[in-house]
């Protein structure tokens, strides 16, 4: 996961890999260290409307649950790229964010929010 509760910083790990995806015209990012791998999205891949609407829906970020790998469609990876830890934010609890919206990232001028992909099957009731 990007950051938890009980994170805290060593000295040389001040940056994340964030992996910066497509769904419609948002872009979003999750921790690289998430991701197993990009694919071909298949009929039965997890997609999340809440998300957005998907343009084309090609691609799936695969990553692994406890249960297995699971595969979130999108429809562009827009690359990855390191993020110092001081630039992502929390989102707070009273912000009423779905469980899978973790934080966000401010990309110059373009928010990013930042999502735990694991959370993303749970939103689906998929585990």
């Amino acid at each position: 996961m990007i950051y938890g509760d009980d994170y805290s910083p060593e000295p040389e790990l001040n940056e994340v890999d964030v992996l910066f995806f497509e769904v419609g015209d948002i872009l979003y990012g999750t921790d690289a260290l998430q991701v197993l791998r990009i694919d071909r999205s298949h009929p039965d891949d997890l997609s999340l409307p809440e998300l957005g609407a998907l343009k084309r829906g090609n691609r799936a970020i695969v990553f692994d649950t406890p249960e297995g790998e699971g595969h979130l469609k999108v429809d562009a990876i827009r690359g990855v790229r390191p993020v110092p830890i001081m630039d992502l934010r929390r989102l707070p609890q009273v912000a009423g964010a779905a469980p899978y919206a973790v934080g966000v990232f401010l990309d110059q001028e373009r928010p990013v929010m930042l999502i735990d992909l694991v959370e993303t099957l749970n939103a689906q009731g998929r585990h």
